[in-house]
């Protein structure tokens, strides 16, 4: 991904699709890691604990490069395969989406089940507050007391963001900024003299 930013959807939404008597009620989630996506559809199974099929999917990570689908029962590739395939027509990704069908007793065949699975997950996308986030880089930098002000003025200039400050006569602060700043902060800050610094974590 050239950019520095990915986007996701800021709160819990849902939709609703019907066909035949059946019920597809649509929750998407934003989420950040697979433990999390775990709780979220053991909750979603307690939550509408009578319905036939929980299916999924979701997609994880700046380059959109983790992700899974499940179709819970139903044939294969008509219900995670469709809802997987909302997602990425709308571009997001630390989304997960979980479609629970209330079966009407009528079968609706597997080009009726793509359609429903892929229209309730449209539904709940097109009902979310759709955000745009920045990737960050987080450093943690060291260096002696004597370059405060100089390291203070590229962090001022920059516009860094800063956390866990310990000043002694060894400083440790704790760095973020947008990853496409990267290559000219970290260019600035080895300039300063007996300046150290460690990458953390992007995300």
């Amino acid at each position: 991904m050239s950019s520095d930013t990915y986007t996701t959807i800021k709160n819990r939404s849902q939709g609703l699709y019907k066909e035949r008597g059946s019920r597809f009620i649509a929750s998407a989630w934003p989420v950040s890691d697979q433990e999390e996506i775990r709780l979220i559809i053991d909750n979603i199974r307690k939550e509408y604990h009578d319905a036939r099929h929980h299916c999924f999917a979701y997609m994880l990570g700046n380059d959109r490069d983790i992700w899974r689908t499940n179709d819970d029962g139903e044939p294969s590739g008509t219900a995670g395969r469709p809802i997987l395939g909302q997602i990425n027509s709308f571009d997001l990704t630390n989304v997960l989406i979980v479609v629970s069908r209330y079966f009407g007793g009528t079968l609706l065949g597997v080009s009726g089940l793509i359609n429903a699975y892929r229209t309730a997950a449209r539904s709940a996308i097109e009902n979310a507050d759709i955000i745009e986030c920045t990737i960050n880089d987080y450093y943690e930098i060291i260096f002696p007391y004597d370059s405060m002000n100089d390291v203070m003025k590229i962090l001022k200039d920059e516009a860094i963001g800063q956390t866990d400050h310990l000043f002694d006569l060894e400083c440790r602060i704790k760095i973020s900024f947008r990853a496409s700043l990267r290559e000219k902060v970290i260019e600035r800050l080895a300039r300063v003299e007996g300046l150290k610094y460690e990458h953390l974590n992007t995300h």
